[in-house]
C-alpha cells in the first residue's frame, strides 16, 4: 500500500478521500487555491499545498503544478477525485511520466470510454445494446443527412462531451440546422471538439447507472445499479438504490452489460457505466464515465465496501479483492446533492457566506461536506456544498429519513436547493418511483409557482430553522422509518466504508 497520496481536488469528495487515508493510515496531501485556503480539505489533511489563484485553470486544472506539487511532499499516487482532471488522459499520463501511481485508470482505457463515439463501438462490439444512431460527424451538412435517416425527436450530442454540454433536442426538421450549430458551438467551447452524434430520442426514459471495480486485466465485477433520473440541466441531483424500476432479471442484464462494456476496455478501478432505460424495459449503453461518481456513497452503504479504499488497492496493485459473489446489497439507500442554487430562478448558482451550518446527526444518515461555517461560497467552482444521504431497510424508510435528514439541516447565509429537495422528495412522482429524466424542469416550474404565493418571511424562516433544529437535536433517532438500532445495519459504528 502507499505510504503517502495527495489528493489533486477539492471539496467534499477531497474530505471524503482523506477520510478514507487517514483510516488505513496513509499520509496526504491535499492542494489549494488561493480562494480555498480555508477549506476544510486544507485542514483534513497532513500536508496542504497552494497551486495557484481561485480561476481552476490556474490551479486544479494546471497538470504541471499538480505534479509537482506531488513531487516536492514525496508522495507516491494521486487521487482525482471526479471533476477537473479526474477523465483527462494526459494528467494520467503525466503521472505515469513523473513515476507518480494515478489511482483510477489507464490514459488508453480513458481515452477510449472519454469520447462518445468509441465507447460507442466499444459497447457494440462488447454485446452491449446501443441506442439507434449514427457516429460522430463535424460536416454540417453530414450531420444533417444522418439525423433525417432517423425518426423525430431526434437527438445531437457531442462526442466529446459530458454533463449535458453541446446536447440539443430536435423536434421538428425545420430547427435542426440551428441546434447543430449551437451544439457545435457548445461542444467545442467545452471540449475543444465540434463532432456530434446523432441518435434517436427515447421518451421517456430513465437514467440508469451501474457501479464496477475492474483489475485492469479484464476481470470487472458489478457493485449494484442507481437510478439517476432526476436531473437538472442534465445534471444529477437525487439518486437512489436500488433502482424502483429495474425488477431482479433486468437487474442481472444491466450488471452483465456494464462488465461487458468495462472489460472491453481493460478497466482498472473504479468505474460506472451508465444506460438509458425505455418503458418498455429495453436499455442501451450511454456512456461510461472512469472515475469515481459523485453518487458512490449510496453504493457503499447497501454494499458495505469503501469504494476509494478498493480503488487504492488496485492501484497499489493488490488487485481485485472482491468477487462478484461478495455483492450483496442490502436494504435502499438515497442521496440528494445539496446545491448553492437558486431553483426558482432556474437554478442559477448563489454565493454568499455560510453563516450558520448544522447538519443532521440521526441514525442512518451520512452527510459528505466540504463546508464550514464562516466560509465564503464563491462563484470559481461547482456549486455542490454537500451530500446528503439516508439508508433503511425499506425505501419508504430510507425516503422518510432523507426527508427528515433535510429538515433538520441548517445552511443559513446564501441560498440553497434545500427546500426544493425536501418537497421533491415528498412529491408523489418521487413516492411512487415514476421519475424520468424529463421530470425535474416541469415540476420545478409547477413549485416555483407555487413558491411565489407562498413566500415566508426570512426572518420567520431564520427561527423557524434554528428552533426547528433545537427541538430535533432533542428528539434525534424518533423519525418513521428509521431502524439505527438494528444491530445488523451498515450503519453500525467502525465499518470501514464509514465516512
Amino acid at each position: 500500500m502507499f505510504r503517502k497520496v495527495l489528493v489533486a481536488n477539492r471539496g467534499e469528495i477531497a474530505v471524503r478521500i482523506l477520510r478514507t487515508l487517514r483510516r488505513l493510515d496513509i499520509a496526504s496531501v491535499s492542494v489549494y487555491s488561493e480562494a480555498d485556503f480555508d477549506l476544510p480539505h486544507v485542514h483534513a489533511a497532513d500536508e496542504a499545498v497552494l497551486i495557484g489563484p481561485a480561476p481552476a485553470r490556474q490551479s486544479y486544472l494546471a497538470i504541471p503544478t499538480v505534479i509537482e506539487a506531488a513531487l516536492r511532499t514525496g508522495s507516491e499516487a494521486i487521487h482525482p477525485g471526479y471533476g477537473f482532471l479526474a477523465e483527462n488522459p494526459e494528467f494520467a499520463r503525466a503521472c505515469e511520466e513523473a513515476g507518480i501511481v494515478f489511482i483510477g485508470p489507464t490514459p488508453l482505457s480513458m481515452t477510449g470510454m472519454g469520447d462518445k463515439s468509441t465507447a460507442r463501438e466499444f459497447a457494440f462490439k462488447a454485446g452491449v445494446p446501443t441506442v439507434p444512431g449514427l457516429e460522430a460527424a463535424s460536416d454540417p451538412a453530414a450531420i444533417a443527412k444522418a439525423a433525417r435517416t432517423l425518426p423525430l425527436p431526434v437527438l445531437l450530442k457531442a462526442a466529446a462531451g459530458g454533463g449535458g454540454k453541446g446536447m440539443r433536442r430536435v423536434d421538428d426538421w425545420s430547427a435542426l440546422p440551428d441546434a447543430i450549430a449551437a451544439a457545435q458551438r457548445e461542444g467545442l467551447a467545452a471540449f475543444g471538439d465540434e463532432r456530434l452524434i446523432v441518435e434517436r430520442f427515447v421518451h421517456p426514459v430513465r437514467h440508469v447507472e451501474v457501479q464496477v471495480l475492474g483489475d485492469g486485466e479484464g476481470r470487472v465485477v458489478a457493485l449494484g445499479e442507481r437510478e439517476c433520473s432526476l436531473q437538472r440541466r442534465h445534471q444529477k441531483i437525487v439518486e437512489e438504490t436500488p433502482s424502483p424500476a429495474v425488477d431482479e432479471a433486468l437487474r442481472r442484464a444491466l450488471w452483465e452489460a456494464a462488465c461487458k462494456a468495462a472489460a472491453s476496455v481493460k478497466y482498472r478501478g473504479a468505474g460506472t457505466v451508465e444506460f438509458l432505460l425505455g418503458p418498455d424495459s429495453k436499455f442501451y449503453f450511454l456512456e461510461m464515465n472512469t472515475r469515481l461518481q459523485v453518487e458512490h456513497p449510496i453504493t457503499e452503504v447497501v454494499t458495505g465496501h469503501d469504494l476509494v479504499e478498493l480503488q487504492l488497492r488496485i492501484a497499489a496493485g493488490e488487485g481485485l479483492s472482491i468477487a462478484q459473489s461478495d455483492v450483496q446489497p442490502r436494504g435502499f439507500a438515497m442521496e440528494v446533492r445539496l446545491y448553492a442554487e437558486d431553483p426558482a430562478s432556474g437554478f442559477l448558482p448563489t454565493s454568499g457566506p455560510v453563516l450558520e451550518l448544522i447538519w443532521p446527526q440521526h441514525p442512518g444518515v451520512r452527510v459528505d461536506a466540504g463546508i464550514a461555517k464562516g466560509q465564503e461560497v464563491g462563484v470559481h467552482y461547482d456549486p455542490l456544498l454537500a451530500k446528503v444521504i439516508a439508508w433503511a431497510d425499506t425505501r419508504e424508510g430510507a425516503r422518510r429519513r432523507l426527508v427528515s435528514a433535510l429538515r433538520d439541516t441548517v445552511v443559513l447565509g446564501l441560498t440553497t436547493n434545500q427546500t426544493f429537495l425536501i418537497d421533491l422528495l415528498d412529491s408523489a412522482e418521487f413516492r411512487t418511483g415514476q421519475t424520468f429524466t424529463h421530470t425535474v424542469e416541469p415540476w420545478a416550474v409547477r413549485w416555483a409557482a407555487h413558491l411565489e404565493h407562498s413566500q415566508v418571511p426570512a426572518a420567520a424562516l431564520l427561527t423557524a430553522a434554528l428552533a426547528g433544529h433545537s427541538v430535533q437535536a432533542r428528539t434525534t433517532g424518533a423519525t418513521s422509518g428509521e431502524s439505527g438500532g438494528d444491530p445488523h445495519s451498515p450503519w453500525r459504528s467502525g465499518d470501514s466504508w464509514r465516512v
